[in-house]
């Protein structure tokens, strides 16, 4: 998330703040975070943020010149997910990762498909990967569990607010309300997202990804069937959860057919989903985390 100072940065790697800052407070149970980012829904609509993140033209050339995501997409995006586990299981290993996260991408840096120099901790541009959360975490609880109301989409904000502390992101680089929040999205939208070639990668179903990492003999010779339609239901999810003016500024296509047809997945979806025992409806991270606090 990002607010005017961060609107305005030119690519600068950041300065380091005056004095040290207060440590944030890891995430415990009752908040919205430790349901929402264990819960396995979350694997429908991380793609939807991720492609919010690469349609950033900075984004998406650091992603294009130093990620693996073709080479290795499947440990690509098991490192990621495991990384966001511990942002809000992880406890004090959260503000561990925070600092090595910030550590990584210290040295990502280059020049965007508009001739702009970029720095992956260049403030506008690392608020904005964050940023993607709140409007993606509101549109997959409207279709896959149940809509926030106001008190708990400004609740799932200010819990946005102190993810971002983790991971380093200052207080002046986001909106700091809901209310100040769409209108930035609203700039960064109409003024900065484009149809990046690492989005329009993730769109494409025909885009070849190998079988799982360590999958058997049998997943490996069915995988040349079971991957486009697989393919097809991932680039479907993803479209669909992307917001109306996203999907506007990207040239996708949605149709009402497509619509109908999302909110019958999401009804599915959010039939099923509960009635799973707990090893199944969370992630391994979560689970443990869940059972710990029992304790």
């Amino acid at each position: 998330m990002a607010g005017e100072h961060a609107r305005t940065g030119r690519g600068e790697a950041p300065a380091p703040g005056p004095g040290p800052r207060p440590e944030p407070v890891p995430f415990a149970p009752g908040s919205l975070l430790w349901d929402i980012t264990g819960d396995v829904r979350i694997l429908l609509s991380l793609p939807a943020a991720l492609v919010l993140q690469v349609a950033h033209p900075a984004v998406g050339a650091g992603v294009d010149d130093h990620s693996v995501f073709r080479t290795d997409p499947w440990g690509r995006a098991e490192r990621s997910l495991h990384s966001l586990q511990l942002w809000v299981y992880g406890g004090e290993h959260a503000l561990e990762e925070g600092r090595r996260l910030r550590a990584l991408h210290r040295t990502i840096s280059g020049t965007d498909t508009r001739g702009r120099a970029y720095h992956a901790l260049t403030p506008a541009y690392y608020a904005w990967v964050h940023a993607t959360a709140y409007p993606v975490f509101l549109r997959a609880a409207q279709y896959l569990s149940r809509p926030f109301d106001e008190p708990d989409a400004r609740r799932l904000y200010d819990e946005l607010l102190a993810l971002g502390a983790v991971l380093g992101i200052k207080q002046r680089d986001m909106p700091r309300t809901p209310e100040e929040f769409w209108p930035y999205f609203d700039t960064m939208v109409r003024e900065e997202l484009e149809r990046t070639a690492v989005a329009a990668e993730l769109l494409d179903p025909r885009r070849p990804v190998p079988p799982p990492d360590g999958a058997g003999a049998l997943l490996r010779r069915l995988w040349p069937v079971l991957r486009p339609p697989l393919a097809r239901l991932h680039v479907f999810v993803t479209t669909g959860l992307l917001p109306p003016a996203v999907r506007d500024r990207l040239g996708l296509a949605w149709t009402a057919r497509d619509e109908r047809r999302l909110r019958r997945l999401g009804a599915v979806v959010r039939t099923v989903v509960p009635l799973l025992p707990e090893r199944l409806r969370y992630l391994p991270t979560a689970r443990a985390a869940r059972r710990a606090a029992r304790r």
